[in-house]
């Protein structure tokens, strides 16, 4: 069966993410098993050279993307095109451009940017989803991106564009949505439910599990919605320590508090060996995550995880067999789930065990690799009957 050539877009994070890093781990793996790929990569690093009329013209419909997916089409000629990020410099366009060129699209879903101008359905360290299902104005109301009215009204005027035009409803071809929680939470905001599948993030790691485990660990950005100010209570009041690695906003504000030592960001190899020698991986968000990958590369490394009784987290976590739950935002909570962990080690090692279990069944490059091609296999189906109708 003919392998699927794959254009891959994607406008890079200023600040490195977790979808960079999807991105490029999915490039490597079509490119290992035997895919053509190209990319059409943009960097937002280029937004500081560039006006603010340019910029918001470029988030509203870009004509330089246009312009080089219709290049890019005539020359590499894919078979589908796998979308993992237009904000904001490659812009919606794409799909229209795309939709043009009859080639079908296929858009990962790695945060709530097409419903909400935060991206996170998140406001004042709440959940929030009052522009669920609408335009969300009240972004602009409520300063959500940035704190700016102004960067706010671009985003919320992006959005509300490309409704009207229907381009989120009829020129994508698929999405992939990292679990069943945001699956829902996306049909519940609008988009169509026939159009969007599951397939969740992968890692990459062999089994190489240590007997000897002690102590707690963070892995990630430092930054408000991943719940350091609760990680920070919990760890003075379970009287406990835990290595934290990761760099961000939110530095500052773990300076100097009690237990919490901060590693700053280390290798990916250097993360696995700790991931490998810790007793439990820590997960206190106050927003509803996606699909860390962080949780993955736990659970590969047989490391279990106490996370937020949360959005997708609650579902991905199996409490009592891969990790354990505590009340979102509860300090006290997660004290007790530590000081539980502390004083069951064998039981935590079960709960590692299983976790790497967990890994091999659903989270492995082969197996993710057979649910893409599934996928890409479906729009490209799609796509042929929707031309021939």
């Amino acid at each position: 069966m003919k392998k699927p050539r794959v254009l891959v877009a994607h406008c890079r994070y200023q600040h490195r993410g977790g979808e960079d890093s999807v991105a490029e781990a999915e490039i490597e793996m079509l490119e290992q098993r035997g895919h053509a790929v190209h990319t059409l990569f943009r960097d937002n690093d280029e937004i500081a050279s560039l006006s603010a009329a340019n910029i918001v013209a470029q988030t509203l419909w870009s004509k330089r993307t246009s312009r080089e997916l219709e290049s890019a089409v005539q020359t590499f000629r894919p078979d589908v095109i796998h979308v993992h990020n237009t904000f904001p410099l490659l812009s919606p366009s794409l799909y229209w451009a795309a939709a043009k060129a009859g080639v079908p699209v296929v858009q990962t879903l790695h945060n709530f940017r097409l419903l909400c101008a935060q991206a996170m359905l998140l406001r004042e360290d709440k959940v929030c989803e009052k522009c669920l299902g609408g335009i969300p104005w009240r972004g602009v109301v409520n300063k959500c991106y940035r704190g700016s009215a102004a960067q706010s009204a671009v985003l919320v005027s992006a959005i509300g564009l490309h409704r009207m035009l229907g381009t989120y409803r009829d020129k994508v071809t698929r999405y992939i949505a990292l679990n069943e929680f945001c699956r829902k939470k996306f049909i519940a905001g609008g988009l169509p439910a026939e159009k969007i599948l599951v397939k969740p993030n992968f890692v990459d790691i062999p089994n190489q599990l240590t007997n000897e485990r002690r102590g707690g660990l963070f892995v990630g950005r430092l930054s408000p919605e991943k719940g350091l100010d609760v990680l920070a209570k919990a760890m003075r009041a379970a009287a406990s320590e835990i290595d934290v690695i990761g760099v961000g906003p939110g530095q500052s504000s773990l300076e100097c508090q009690y237990g919490i030592r901060l590693l700053g960001w280390l290798e990916q190899s250097d993360i696995h060996a700790r991931m490998r020698s810790a007793a439990y991986l820590i997960m206190p968000s106050i927003w509803y995550e996606n699909f860390p990958r962080t949780l993955v590369e736990a659970f590969a490394c047989g490391l279990p995880v106490i996370g937020s009784r949360l959005g997708a987290l609650g579902e991905l976590i199996e409490d009592g067999r891969t990790g354990l739950l505590f009340e979102p935002g509860s300090a006290r909570d997660l004290a007790q789930k530590i000081t539980w962990a502390a004083s069951h080690p064998e039981e935590m090692k079960t709960m590692g065990r299983n976790a790497r279990t967990e890994y091999e069944a659903k989270y492995t490059p082969d197996k993710n690799y057979r649910q893409l091609m599934t996928i890409y296999n479906d729009a490209i189906a799609a796509n042929t009957n929707k031309e021939a109708a």
